[in-house]
């Protein structure tokens, strides 16, 4: 569970809807009068035309990878850099004993299909420049695809604050076009209808930067975190391949980590010097 975007989103929230109430005089307006934030026609207006132009500007299957991104947000412990260098060395035990054919079954048994697929490239006593030449590749478009899907939440990010704008130009319109400054009341309504009209921007606001900026952000954590894992398997695999030595090979990986991460984690025991955090 990633409980910092929990807190930090909720207490975005929060903080907001205090500072609504407190009044301009220091008090605090009472909760049936947040009613005057609420606004029907601007969120219609916001929230219809933001989504409209994602559906315009992306194809379907980005729009239906929305629940899978939050699945990926919400799981923060997804990678764990140190589990797979458990693995890789004791991969690298298995062949130094009885070969690269001994790791099919390892192979088999494995249940991310970006590292069997690394094992089965060896184990088939392909190419190491070809092998690697597949493995950096796949992640070179993996990247790319995460890329696509931040980037549709950037997307999101820059027009909602537009059609806030749109929706208080058009409520100004409105106001200015039905205003009688001549007859009775007619002036006296002008500060009702500007802050009705000013909602809509306060709605892109929120969007953009309190719930699609976060995300966009998050997704790219969650990618490099995949990332740096995915490089380790290479490395790990192209060691195995040349025929590292599983104590080397463990000590070579652990460089892809900062001193900090390999402490916390229980490893790299001769690496606790040095001052990288």
């Amino acid at each position: 569970m990633n409980i910092t975007y929990i807190i930090g989103t909720v207490a975005a929230f929060a903080v907001m809807i205090i500072g609504m109430m407190q009044g301009g005089s220091g008090g605090f307006i009472t909760v049936s009068q947040l009613g005057n934030f609420i606004d029907p026609a601007s969120v219609f207006i916001v929230i219809g035309c933001t989504f409209a132009v994602l559906i315009a500007s992306f194809p379907i299957s980005a729009l239906t990878a929305v629940p899978k991104h939050f699945a990926v947000i919400m799981n923060a412990k997804r990678y764990d850099p140190m589990a797979i260098i458990d693995k890789l060395v004791e991969l690298a035990q298995i062949a130094r004993k009885s070969g690269l054919l001994a790791l099919e079954e390892k192979g088999n048994q494995e249940s991310d299909p970006f590292f069997k697929q690394c094992i089965m490239l060896i184990v088939d006593n392909n190419d190491a420049d070809q092998a690697k030449e597949i493995m950096m590749n796949d992640i070179e478009q993996s990247v790319a695809r995460h890329e696509d899907g931040a980037g549709m939440y950037d997307k999101a990010s820059a027009v909602a604050p537009a059609f806030g704008m749109v929706g208080t130009l058009v409520g100004l319109i409105n106001m200015l076009k039905g205003m009688d400054v001549t007859g009775e009341g007619g002036a006296s309504t002008i500060g009702t209808s500007m802050g009705t009209a000013l909602i809509t921007t306060l709605y892109g606001c929120v969007l953009a930067h309190m719930i699609f900026g976060p995300i966009a952000t998050q997704l790219r954590q969650r990618d490099e975190e995949e990332t740096l894992c995915k490089l380790i398997i290479v490395e790990g695999i192209m060691s195995i391949q040349a025929g590292a030595n599983p104590k080397f090979l463990r000590e070579k990986l652990l460089t892809f980590m900062s001193q900090k991460q390999r402490t916390d984690d229980g490893g790299g025991k001769k690496g606790k010097k040095g001052g990288e955090e």
